[in-house]
């Protein structure tokens, strides 16, 4: 399980957002704070894998927060969730190791996709990281594991298909380096295979996967899909 701390001054926001992480497989919240010393001492009393963060605080800035956090040895992940859209803030976000940024108002797909790719970064980074030595092939798939790629509005979409699920899986199909199945899809997403498979056929009919099959030495070959560059 990845742990996070929920940080928002608005009780009813960091509410929404705890929840909204409980809806995401593999993510708990560990704790909120509603101040940049709740944060910190939060920190400081049970390290967590992740921080998400909003910049007004009513003590500090969240980046000044996460400059103290630095200071003190804390590598904790960060991702800034808050009202500031000035290039300059989200430019220092960046330069503090903000792994993502997302302006409110959002959606829970929107969220979603970013706790998503960070959890893919997490699992690539344990893969490299047995080797020791990461060659450039392993340092491309750690950048690449954060990309999150936008899915345009789909008003054509079947009766019991929603766009938050074809968003997720089209994330998780944008991010991988190989064709997947349904069943890797759905471990990925947490959905059931069968959830999986109706998206699947419906995003190749539409043009944005492209279908392959693996043959095996018996039995019906594999579908497999890869994302399809727009």
């Amino acid at each position: 399980m990845i742990d996070v701390l929920v940080v928002d001054d608005d009780f009813r926001v960091a509410e929404i957002n705890a929840k909204y992480v409980g809806k995401v497989p593999g993510f708990r919240v560990a704790a909120r704070a509603h101040s940049a010393a709740q944060a910190l001492a939060a920190v400081e009393r049970a390290p967590v894998d992740l921080v998400l963060l909003d910049h007004y605080l009513p003590d500090q800035t969240g980046l000044e927060l996460v400059h103290r956090m630095r200071e003190r040895g804390h590598g904790t992940d960060v991702i800034m969730i808050t009202a500031a859209s000035d290039v300059t803030t989200v430019q220092a976000a960046m330069r503090l190791g903000a792994l993502h940024y997302l302006v409110k108002p959002f959606t829970f797909a929107a969220l979603r996709t970013r706790l998503d790719s960070y959890a893919a970064l997490r699992r690539t980074v344990d893969r490299v990281g047995g080797r020791g030595v990461a060659g450039q092939e392993q340092v491309d798939r750690i950048f690449s594991a954060l990309r999150t790629t936008p899915v345009p509005s789909s008003p054509g979409l079947p009766s019991g298909h929603s766009e938050p699920t074809t968003d997720l899986i089209c994330g998780v199909l944008h991010r991988a380096n190989q064709p997947l199945s349904a069943h890797e899809v759905a471990a990925e997403t947490g959905l059931s295979r069968s959830t999986a498979q109706r998206y699947l056929r419906h995003l190749e009919q539409a043009g944005r996967l492209r279908l392959s099959l693996k043959y095996g030495d018996t039995g019906r070959p594999e579908h497999r899909y890869a994302w399809v560059a727009p």
